[in-house]
C-alpha cells in the first residue's frame, strides 16, 4: 500500500514522502496512529492544505520532546529480577517493564516509545533507546539485578555475570564477618582480668595476705 507520511518515520521517510509499506503495517499502525494517509488524489490535496499546520504541530511536539530528553537522557533505572548464578534471568525484562519503571520514576513513557530489539534476559547494565519524538531519541540505562545491593555494585562497574563474581562476593562477606568477630574478641579483656569502670583492663588483685606473709 502507498501512503503519505504525516511525520518522520525511521527507515521509511520524512513528512510528506509517499512510500510503499505492507498492508498490515499501514492498517494496524500507520493509519490508526495518524502517522500516514492513503496515497490518493484526495489525500494529497488534503496534505497540501494541512501541511503548514502539520509542520507547526510537529515543531511544537519536538520542542516538548527535547525538554523531556534533557531530563531523561542518561538516567539509570533499577529493575530487580530473580536470576541464576550465571546471571540468566528467570524470565525477562521487556518494553512494558522499562516503561513502567521509568513511569514510577516520574517519566511518562509509553511502551511503544521503548526501542528494544529483544527482551533483556541477563542481569547487568543495559542501554535502551527511548523515542520521545520521531526526531528525538535518548539513551537510558536499565540496571537489572537480583537485589538492591547488586544493583549498586553493578552501578560501580562490577560485572556480576563473571563465573567468579559471586564467589568473590561471598569471600568478601565472610571476610567482613571474620573481621567483626575478631574485633569483638579483641575488645574483651583476657580471662581472669576484670575491666575497670573506664573500660581499661585492671591489674589482677594482689595475692592474699596469708600467701604473701613469710613463713617461719
Amino acid at each position: 500500500m502507498d501512503v503519505i507520511l504525516l511525520e518522520r518515520i525511521a527507515k521509511l521517510g520524512q513528512m510528506g514522502d509517499v512510500v510503499r509499506v505492507r498492508d498490515g503495517y499501514a492498517r494496524n499502525f500507520l493509519l490508526p496512529q495518524g502517522k500516514a494517509l492513503r496515497a490518493n488524489d484526495a489525500n494529497r490535496q488534503r496534505f497540501e492544505r494541512e501541511k503548514v499546520q502539520l509542520e507547526a504541530r510537529n515543531l511544537e511536539a519536538r520542542k516538548e520532546a527535547e525538554a523531556v530528553a534533557e531530563k531523561l537522557g542518561g538516567q539509570s533505572f533499577v529493575v530487580i529480577r530473580q536470576a541464576g548464578e550465571t546471571g540468566q534471568l528467570y524470565g525477562s525484562v521487556a518494553t512494558r517493564d522499562v516503561a513502567e519503571t521509568a513511569d514510577a520514576a516520574g517519566f511518562s513513557i509509553e511502551r511503544r516509545q521503548v526501542r528494544l530489539d529483544r527482551a533483556i534476559k541477563t542481569i547487568g547494565m543495559h542501554e535502551v533507546m527511548i523515542t520521545l519524538h520521531p526526531e528525538v531519541e535518548v539513551a537510558v540505562t536499565i540496571n537489572v539485578a537480583r537485589s538492591s545491593d547488586e544493583a549498586e555494585r553493578q552501578a560501580r562497574g562490577e560485572d556480576l555475570t563473571r563465573p567468579d563474581a559471586l564467589l568473590e562476593a561471598d569471600e568478601a562477606a565472610e571476610g567482613d564477618e571474620t573481621a567483626e568477630g575478631a574485633a569483638e574478641v579483641f575488645d574483651q579483656p583476657p580471662e581472669g582480668v576484670a575491666a575497670d569502670d573506664g573500660g581499661v583492663a585492671a591489674a589482677p588483685e594482689a595475692a592474699a595476705e596469708d600467701d604473701a606473709t613469710p613463713t617461719g
